[in-house]
C-alpha cells in the first residue's frame, strides 16, 4: 500500500519536472535562434551601410581628382579634402 501510495505521488511529480525541464530548454533553444537572426540583421545592415560609404567615399575622391585634373583646385586644396574625407 505504501509502494502504491509512493508512485502515486513520484510519478506524476517527476513528470512535471521533466515537462518543466524540456520547455526550459525549448525556450533557450528559441531565445537562441532569434538572437543569431537579430546578430546576422544586424550585421548584414553594417556591411551594406559600409559598402555604401565605400561607394559614397569612392565618388567623392573621383570627383575632388576630376576637379584637380580640371584645374580648378590645386594640389594643396586637393590633398586637404582627401584628408578631411578619408579621417571622417
Amino acid at each position: 500500500m505504501e509502494k502504491i501510495i509512493f508512485f502515486g505521488l513520484v510519478i506524476p511529480i517527476m513528470a512535471y519536472v521533466l515537462y518543466l525541464g524540456g520547455m526550459a530548454i525549448m525556450n533557450g533553444f528559441k531565445s537562441k535562434e532569434a538572437n543569431r537572426a537579430e546578430k546576422e540583421e544586424s550585421q548584414s545592415e553594417t556591411s551594406e551601410t559600409f559598402y555604401e560609404q565605400s561607394i559614397n567615399l569612392s565618388d567623392e575622391l573621383t570627383k575632388l581628382n576630376d576637379l584637380k585634373e580640371k584645374g580648378i583646385i590645386s594640389q594643396e586644396e586637393f590633398e586637404k579634402a582627401k584628408s578631411k574625407l578619408l579621417n571622417n
